[in-house]
């Protein structure tokens, strides 16, 4: 990812949240037997299908009774063990509208359907249809913009960070309220980043249009040099397990006419060679913006962690240049990371917790505020990671090693994320404009 040279800076997340209009299941005596059409769909509808279904992250559909029944077991016990739908908050710590987890009655619907000997019901009066749009987890996109060469990815090896220019054709500002990134090999993709390059812009000038290409393979020494540390704007993020992004009505980031978007994809070899042409569906605000989204972060990547050490502790803080209403967290670290929390720092050492996760690389996940906060100019901000590069992580490539910041998922990041809306009337350099300080805060 790349990274403007602040300790705030701008990047959009993705949220867990799908667009399943599912109607309740109707009335029916507390002591029948649970059936699927009647009981059990509804709740895969609203908590499973956005990944269980064809074509999706889910390692297999569940919207039939035939695919459910076959797994009954499997998915009781995930759902009982609450592995499944991921999600990592701590439940004492905050609010989020995204919250796939089902709830006690939801999980006792479906235990007691399975230990009933899963039985089926009758479709035709009670099965529900969600509002899913084939292809995509948003509404049917207003525009569907593909990177136009595919990538070539190797079996093995290191994969440098490879970009795609691609041009809007937008003969107007647009306001993008929702928007989805699909690449068509995802197991190869470790993430992916969407920048926004406005027609002004300096930024990858000498670089080519349409086609594949790294940092190394730039002739440009300026263009070589500032691949990795761009301070473009950012459309949107994709990591493991992400959705999309969904923002409230009225609120949109911005693409302003006559821009690009820059495909930044990392690519990770995982023995099978294969090509890779990613997709963006965008869905644009119809009417004017109430608010602009920004996301910001706070970034730590200075830190080294020791060899075998369980528990290595990064923090980075910072303060808001002017008022903002705090919309959602995304945290990302690689897979050391064991830890995560946002907080905003109080007067005399006093710390309000905002969000604590643990933390997941395979299932990276947005969480956004039931409530929107507002944010005073000035407000403390804090992230904190913990890494484990202990032998006891499954996940560590190498306990024995001394990890720094770095691109590849053997190396590490910390990097807190926060979504933040602000007045449309603003841009992102506007608003890191701090205002002068006031006679008490000199």
């Amino acid at each position: 990812m790349n990274f403007i040279r602040t300790a705030l800076i701008s990047v959009t997340v993705a949220f867990g949240a799908m667009f399943l209009q599912v109607t309740p299941p109707a009335a029916h005596s507390a002591d029948a037997a649970p059936t699927f059409y009647r009981d059990v769909l509804p709740i895969l509808q609203r908590h499973c299908q956005s990944c269980h279904r064809t074509g999706e992250i889910g390692q297999f559909p569940l919207t039939t009774y035939d695919q459910a029944r076959h797994r009954a077991k499997e998915i009781r016990d995930t759902i009982s063990a609450r592995k499944m739908p991921p999600w990592f908050a701590e439940p004492r710590i905050g609010r989020f509208s995204n919250d796939p987890s089902l709830t006690p009655e939801e999980i006792s619907t479906v235990v007691n359907w399975v230990n009933a000997k899963t039985p089926a019901g009758h479709p035709s009066a009670e099965a529900f249809t969600p509002s899913l749009t084939e292809g995509w987890n948003i509404p049917p996109p207003d525009v569907v913009l593909q990177m136009p060469k595919p990538v070539a990815l190797p079996a093995r090896g290191d994969i440098e960070y490879t970009y795609e220019i691609v041009p809007t054709g937008f003969t107007s500002d647009r306001w993008v309220r929702m928007s989805e990134l699909r690449p068509s090999s995802r197991a190869h993709v470790h993430h992916a980043v969407v920048y926004i390059r406005p027609p002004d812009s300096a930024w990858l000038s000498h670089a080519p249009v349409g086609v594949p290409f790294t940092a190394s393979t730039l002739t440009d020494e300026q263009d070589r040099r500032e691949a990795h540390g761009t301070d473009s704007d950012l459309l949107l993020v994709y990591a493991p397990g992400s959705s999309p992004d969904l923002w409230p009505e009225g609120y949109a980031k911005f693409i302003p006419r006559g821009s690009a978007l820059v495909f930044q994809m990392h690519y990770t070899a995982n023995g099978h060679a294969a090509s890779d042409q990613t997709s963006l569906g965008l869905v644009f605000l119809k009417t004017p913006p109430k608010q602009r989204v920004v996301t910001l972060q706070l970034t730590n990547h200075t830190f080294v962690i020791p060899p075998h050490d369980a528990n290595y502790r990064v923090e980075a803080h910072g303060t808001l240049p002017n008022d903002a209403t705090l919309l959602s967290f995304f945290p990302h670290m690689h897979l050391r990371g064991k830890r995560f929390e946002y907080n905003i720092l109080h007067g005399a050492g006093r710390i309000e917790p905002l969000l604590r996760v643990n933390y997941h690389f395979h299932w990276q996940l947005s969480y956004r505020l039931a409530e929107p906060r507002p944010l005073k100019a000035g407000t403390w901000l804090q992230a904190v990671a913990w890494f484990d590069n202990s032998k006891d992580n499954r996940h560590n490539p190498d306990p024995d090693s001394e990890v720094r910041w770095g691109d590849q998922t053997y190396e590490e990041m910390m990097v807190g994320f926060f979504d933040v809306a602000i007045s449309p009337d603003l841009d992102k350099w506007h608003y890191f404009i701090r205002p002068p300080a006031g006679p008490a805060q000199r």
